[in-house]
């Protein structure tokens, strides 16, 4: 990957190569990792600890309560699944590839319960990829076994790929497809045996393709992986033919994506997916054109925070690689493409965003996810393979590109940052960081990733190369904790909170399996959004009924806002059709259902 001739001999290349751990390792350990079949079960056992541990921390979950994502994956994954159809949240048909891997869950569940449980495993799984694969990256970019599998074990572990897992998003599976997208990327350009590389083309086209029917941002991908395969071309910078394999398994993708997405559309009343038009809308709209930029700086900020700075020292190294000749061909590329995706990611998301007021849009968090884990491996192989002054070179330019877009966030937001709504779903690394759940600090943030950056590149400084595996057992212990901190406090604390907009109002309304439910415009809006997914065996619509709007004639059950004190519950529905009669009711959460007679 990226800065392979760093890793070779530092940035100046005059530092001698790096020594073995190996040598420092006794002599029955060293005897043992020399068996064939020891780093197997090594990368087995480390992959399903981290399967463990992300099911340790979902277990208890039965319902979404992300909304109106999560419904929405949920209800793609249905029709996938050939359960009835519903109506989409939100009124827009997203990508369906990660819905179309959840949707062996909705087919085989006969509850939604039962169903988010698979779901959540299926997460799980996939997402518990990240060792292996991050593993094989750090072997790229040639750091020793062992401490390439602590390296990979403490990334793995990080907040930011693990959080996003534990709901039924696209983002759960979305970081191991990029992080496929840049291993495969590197082994096409990089210099060996025709047929790898050959392999490696095709599976760089199929990670794009299949990048670009998870989720928008496999779009910008899919953008940047044709330019650079026509480059490819053009500069020859791999045999042709492995260029040409590569587009064609691209195109093939491409096809696909383009495919089930019309095939998903064409299941719904909804409109397409509608996030094109709006990046579009906002990068032509001068009025707001600054505030896109500092939103685009500020998800630079969370991405190098939320790496705990380490992922800030890749991110110097990635800047410095692409305008030194001092780097490999492949590990250049890799470098631009890297650098290239987190903007135009950031700008196309930024540029979309609505204008409620949160102050996470301002450092949102989810979109440069994927790109943490992956920086941060970059900068922990500056820790092993940069000469020492270098490494305090890139850590300080690193921390200075940290705080430069901190300052452009507070200078332009300004107190728009502690007066707007918080969200800590959105922003949970920012939170955790300053150990305050209700406000964002972001020097006190900024104080807490200093610690650790400082912490790691201070013993690598006074202890050589030989700490960092006990620099990296550290971090396993810190992103451990931090992982489930964050759970605790963020994820189970906003579960619980949508709990009587999910399970319980199904149950305390008597929703039948045979129930068909129309649903009023003016009950809460995350009560219509979540029943997409809970009313499971029937469907959903939703309606204007407190306007004479009539239900459709196959509704059995209607569901609107709780009266004005004082009056009858009848007068939730000034007009209601003949052979209807209210049902039940909840003040608190308020609702009234109306029931149709027989």
């Amino acid at each position: 990957m990226s800065g392979v001739e760093v890793v070779k001999g530092g940035i100046d290349g005059s530092e001698s190569g790096p020594a073995e751990p190996e040598t420092v390792l006794s002599s029955r350990f060293a005897e043992l990792a020399g068996r064939s079949w020891f780093w197997p079960v090594i990368l087995v056992g480390g992959y399903f600890a981290q399967l463990l541990f992300r099911i340790s921390l979902v277990i208890h979950r039965a319902y979404p309560s992300v909304q109106a994502d999560e419904s929405s994956y949920l209800v793609l994954a249905r029709v996938l699944a050939g359960r009835s159809g519903t109506e989409m949240p939100n009124d827009t048909v997203i990508p369906g590839g990660y819905s179309l891997l959840i949707s062996p869950a909705l087919r085989l569940a006969d509850n939604p319960v039962t169903a988010y449980h698979l779901v959540l495993d299926i997460n799980a799984v996939v997402n518990a990829l990240m060792f292996p694969l991050l593993f094989v990256a750090l072997r790229r970019l040639a750091l020793p076994r062992p401490l390439a599998a602590l390296t990979a074990f403490a990334a793995a572990l990080l907040p930011p790929v693990i959080f996003y897992s534990e709901f039924a998003m696209a983002d759960a599976i979305f970081q191991t497809v990029v992080l496929c997208w840049v291993i495969t990327m590197h082994g096409w350009l990089s210099e060996g045996p025709l047929r790898r590389r050959y392999w490696f083309a095709g599976a760089f086209g199929l990670a794009t393709g299949y990048a670009m029917a998870v989720h928008d941002r496999g779009t910008v991908m899919a953008v940047f992986s044709a330019v650079l395969l026509v480059l490819a071309l053009v500069f020859n910078w791999a045999p042709r033919r492995t260029t040409l394999t590569a587009f064609a398994v691209l195109a093939v993708g491409v096809a696909g994506a383009e495919a089930l997405s019309s095939f998903l559309t064409s299941q719904f009343t909804a409109k397409g997916a509608g996030n094109a038009n709006a990046v579009l809308d906002g990068l032509e709209n001068g009025a707001i054109l600054g505030r896109t930029i500092v939103r685009t700086f500020g998800q630079f900020w969370y991405l190098m925070i939320s790496s705990w700075g380490i992922g800030a020292i890749g991110l110097a190294l990635c800047i410095f690689a692409a305008f030194s000749s001092r780097i490999d061909r492949a590990g250049r590329i890799v470098s631009v493409c890297l650098v290239l995706l987190m903007g135009g990611i950031a700008l196309a998301s930024a540029a979309s965003l609505g204008d409620d007021p949160r102050i996470d849009n301002w450092v949102y968090a989810r979109y440069l996810s994927p790109l943490v884990p992956i920086f941060f491996l970059i900068g922990a192989a500056v820790l092993y393979h940069v000469r020492r002054r270098h490494v305090l070179f890139l850590t300080v330019a690193g921390l200075g590109l940290m705080v430069l877009c901190a300052e452009i966030v507070i200078l332009y937001a300004g107190k728009n940052l502690y007066r707007q709504a918080i969200i800590a779903w959105a922003m949970p690394d920012a939170l955790f960081m300053a150990a305050d759940w209700t406000a964002l600090h972001i020097w006190q943030t900024m104080a807490g990733v200093t610690v650790v950056v400082a912490g790691c590149v201070l013993m690598r400084m006074t202890g050589g190369r030989q700490v960092l595996a006990g620099v990296m057992a550290t971090l396993v212990l810190l992103a451990t904790f931090a992982t489930s901190t964050i759970t605790t406090g963020v994820a189970d604390t906003y579960a619980k909170w949508r709990k009587v907009y999910a399970t319980d109002f199904t149950k305390s309304a008597g929703v039948q399996r045979t129930d068909q439910v129309a649903m009023d415009w003016n009950v809460n809006w995350n009560l219509r959004m979540t029943q997409n997914y809970e009313i499971y065996w029937g469907r959903m619509w939703t309606i204007d009924m407190l306007h004479d709007e009539q239900p459709p004639a196959t509704a059995t059950l209607a569901v609107l806002p709780y009266p004005q004190d004082g009056e009858p519950l009848t007068a939730s529905w000034p007009h209601p059709p003949a052979g209807w009669h209210v049902d039940r009711s909840n003040k608190d959460t308020g609702w009234v259902t109306w029931r149709r007679n027989g």
